[in-house]
């Protein structure tokens, strides 16, 4: 085999420096390796910490003569070694396939997945108790449920800017394959690549990963089964194995509980395999913000819009409320969820803050009926009928036609 010329320019580019700083290219330290990459204005090299047989000892790895025509077996050391990835051919070239950085850094991409304080974000529910989780690190999968729109995935988000952890963040669907989470061959430049999966990248960097909506997931996803017990994972395609490094984590969001809907209202969420389920300890139920807690999220919306209307604020979340009431009777298939209370504070600021356009654009998605429901019930509402004077059945869609006002 011959090395790819980038890797040949940065055996070259590490000979040189070995020379200049008296260092050993047998026991280098990925810092080391880092070093040599700047110098040569080139990419950190995956390429050699990621192969097994370049490992000679704990944090320390061999780096291969630029005149080698093949790897070199790796030095004895106490842990057994993996053979090497076998070639891959390539036309009338044979290489060993490389592994292309995602992003620069000397230890991965974790530094810049960290998470952002958002200042909308509201703290309320599970949220401390998702913090102490993140913050211990210890490897503790926690399954999140919950209904749509009521702020899962943005918890998790936020507890992980709290706590400092960097996040992977993966969104689920009936496609999600191996090769979409543990990683796979891609052809970049003429040349096959493994990428890391973010699953993998997840694992190496002791960052928490986010499967977010995976009731959506098919049995590909039994692929995570020794992933959620803890260990580590086998790369066949490239015959390496992969360890969770400290910190590493899972969170899962689901708006069911992994046994299907009943209700029609999550289409294609499906059956999750009970093995799969049984290895999240706990799970967390995620509700809809008190009203007290949705009226301090619109006015952080309000004020980042720059207006000021608390009336408009109680009666949205009075009005939403009284919604909610009624679905979970029964009496209404559709509710408004946080986040159009959200999507309507916007439009409220796009439409020069007029009430009923911006709650009639926002509950359009809803079939005919259901809207002239909520649009009317919102109008008593707001011409200020006490809350608690309004009943469920104000939004009750009789016969499919309309609601009884």
């Amino acid at each position: 085999m011959g090395f790819t010329s980038k890797q040949s320019d940065f055996l070259t580019a590490a000979t040189s420096w070995a020379e200049t700083f008296g260092k050993d290219l047998g026991r280098m330290t990925k810092r080391d390796l880092q070093d040599v990459a700047d110098s040569a204005k080139m990419k950190f090299p995956h390429w050699i910490t990621r192969v097994p047989t370049y490992k000679v000892d704990r944090g320390l790895w061999m780096v291969p003569s630029v005149n080698d025509t093949q790897i070199k077996p790796a030095a004895a050391t106490a842990t057994p070694v993996v053979e090497a990835p076998a070639p891959l051919a390539l036309g009338r070239e044979t290489i060993v396939a490389p592994v292309v950085e995602m992003t620069k850094g000397l230890n991965g991409h974790a530094q810049t997945h960290v998470p952002e304080k958002d200042d909308l974000f509201v703290p309320f529910g599970s949220f401390p108790d998702m913090v102490s989780i993140l913050k211990s690190e210890m490897f503790y999968p926690v399954f999140v449920t919950g209904l749509s729109g009521n702020g899962k995935t943005f918890m998790i988000d936020q507890a992980c800017a709290k706590a400092k952890r960097a996040l992977y963040r993966v969104n689920i669907t009936i496609e999600t394959d191996e090769d979409d989470l543990l990683g796979g061959f891609r052809l970049v430049d003429g040349e096959t690549v493994w990428f890391d999966g973010p699953v993998v990248e997840a694992m190496r960097t002791g960052s928490v990963l986010l499967l977010d909506e995976v009731d959506l997931a098919s049995t590909k996803i039994m692929c995570l089964q020794p992933i959620l017990e803890g260990k580590g994972v086998f790369l066949k395609k490239i015959n390496e194995y992969v360890e969770c490094q400290p910190g590493f984590n899972i969170v899962a969001t689901a708006n069911t509980k992994g046994k299907g809907d009943d209700t029609g209202n999550f289409i294609g969420a499906g059956v999750l395999n009970e093995a799969f389920l049984e290895r999240f300890p706990i799970t967390v139920e995620q509700d809809y913000p008190a009203a007290a807690v949705e009226k301090k999220i619109l006015g952080k919306v309000f004020d980042k819009l720059s207006i000021s209307d608390n009336e408009f604020i109680e009666k949205l979340v009075n009005w939403a409320d009284i919604i909610r009431k009624t679905y979970l009777e029964g009496a209404i298939d559709e509710l408004i969820t946080t986040r159009r209370l959200v999507h309507i504070s916007n439009a409220y600021a796009i439409f020069n803050m007029d009430r009923m356009k911006a709650i009639t654009m926002c509950v359009n998605r809803f079939d005919d009926e259901t809207k002239t429901a909520m649009v009317d019930l919102y109008t008593k509402v707001d011409s200020g009928v006490n809350p608690d004077d309004v009943t469920p059945e104000d939004t009750t869609v009789v016969d499919g036609n309309e609601a009884p006002f």
